[in-house]
């Protein structure tokens, strides 16, 4: 491999890289609050209405493709950052397919929690914020960096998708190189790297939830 081709990598790497860790900051920004509502409106403060609302928004997007959502988020991706292509372009659809994604691993995460915690709560009058905030987070907090890393594993597979339609990274480098031009050692090369990023994401995300655990 080529000087050149060596640098292109090591760019397209620290791409998809920042492109995976902004979006799951911004993805954790809307997932947490929003699965905490679907869970609270259902199981603290019960609101059906508002429950079956939220759940519906995340069932929905969730059931649409990554590839097709890329394609129809064009136009809300121009609004906000004024153009359709590149890393920024692409963090716009990575966040909004992960987010509803990790919204639903979040309530997950707290239907799995022992029903007496949340009835010590009540029974020592906590208000719903003060559940969710000393008695839900607290608890589920080691779960919850478990749901955090199969989200950022999955915005690595989300991001080499986006390389499909110019969103840069290591995807759109094995599309331009290794499919377009037939270079197989910048294929196999992007391959590795990605195994390499998830494999080290899934090793964090493991060692720090031991480390938080309460057990």
């Amino acid at each position: 491999m080529s000087p050149v081709m060596l640098y292109d990598v090591l760019i397209a790497t620290a791409a998809t890289l920042y492109m995976v860790i902004a979006s799951t900051v911004f993805a954790i920004a809307i997932g947490l609050p929003l699965g905490t509502l679907l869970f609270s409106s259902d199981k603290i403060k019960p609101n059906p209405i508002l429950n079956k609302i939220i759940a519906a928004i995340i069932n929905i997007s969730r059931s649409i493709p990554f590839i097709i959502l890329l394609v129809a988020l064009i136009p809300f991706t121009r609004l906000v950052v004024g153009s359709s292509i590149g890393i920024h372009a692409a963090m716009v659809p990575l966040t909004l397919g992960a987010a509803p994604f990790f919204a639903r691993l979040v309530d997950n995460v707290y239907r799995s929690m022992s029903e007496g915690l949340v009835e010590a709560g009540f029974s020592m009058g906590a208000s719903s914020w003060q559940m969710i905030k000393h008695i839900l987070l607290p608890e589920a907090t080691p779960q919850l960096i478990h749901a955090v890393t199969v989200t950022a594993i999955t915005l690595v597979n989300y991001s080499a998708m986006a390389g499909t339609v110019g969103g840069g990274g290591l995807g759109d480098l094995a599309i331009r190189y290794g499919y377009q031009r037939f270079n197989l050692p910048v294929m196999l090369t992007t391959v590795a790297i990605l195994v390499i990023i998830v494999q080290a994401l899934q090793m964090i995300g493991d060692r720090l939830a031991k480390r938080l655990s309460h057990t």
